[in-house]
């Protein structure tokens, strides 16, 4: 009796550690294809909104690579699971680089903007550059507030934003060409011409000091 009861026990431990044992390979299932189903699922986003989104999905990811990748740890059949993981991963990386070279341009294109509204407040457009918004009514008010923001702020450009600068300041001359053909007024004109005379030394200048400051903190 006593040797059945041990038998008994034994199948009984047994069981259960089989069960246990199934039971810690079905989670782990279960992990990785919910890890590789959150793959399958944002490699479908598109590229500016999974950019728009990046921090959130890059926090997701990795909370599901580290559950998956636990629950492995238990699993009896570990092989099969972890080629179908480091396939996902694989993948994954693949997509992140898309994503995280959009999300650069995306990045650079914001920064972009917010230079260009505190050059022209308000009432700037963005159409590539032409200043199809500009006209000999407010043209002499456009330049002024490009100088003057521009002069407030000369110590924190950077040499890439005083190349930006001079290119727009270039385009909004282009523009002043065509304006002045539709009727500028004298006063405005002069008013122009004596920005350009203070604006060609400050931005010399300045873009040569943000460069020497910058091969500078690049030497420490």
């Amino acid at each position: 009796m006593k040797n059945l009861k041990l038998t008994l026990g034994l199948v009984a431990f047994a069981a259960m550690f089989t069960s246990c044992k199934d039971e810690n390979q079905e989670m782990a299932q279960k992990s990785v294809d919910s890890y590789e189903n959150y793959v399958d699922s944002i490699s479908n986003v598109a590229e500016a909104e999974a950019a728009a989104n990046w921090d959130a999905i890059e926090a997701d990811y990795q909370r599901m690579k580290t559950d998956a990748e636990s629950s492995l740890a238990s699993a009896k059949d570990k092989d099969a699971l972890q080629k179908d993981l480091d396939n996902a991963s694989m993948k994954y990386d693949e997509y992140k680089v898309k994503i995280v070279t959009e999300k650069q341009r995306m990045d650079g294109e914001n920064s972009k903007m917010v230079m260009y509204k505190s050059f022209f407040g308000d009432s700037y457009v963005n159409d590539d550059m032409k200043f199809m918004w500009v006209n000999k009514d407010n043209i002499a008010s456009v330049y002024e507030n490009f100088y003057n923001t521009v002069e407030a702020n000369k110590d924190n450009y950077s040499r890439e934003d005083w190349d930006e600068i001079k290119l727009t300041y270039e385009a909004l001359d282009t523009r002043k060409n065509t304006v002045e053909k539709e009727g500028l007024s004298g006063e405005d004109n002069r008013k122009i011409a004596g920005i350009k005379v203070k604006f060609a030394p400050m931005y010399t200048v300045n873009r040569i000091g943000s460069k020497s400051e910058e091969n500078a903190d690049a030497k420490k």
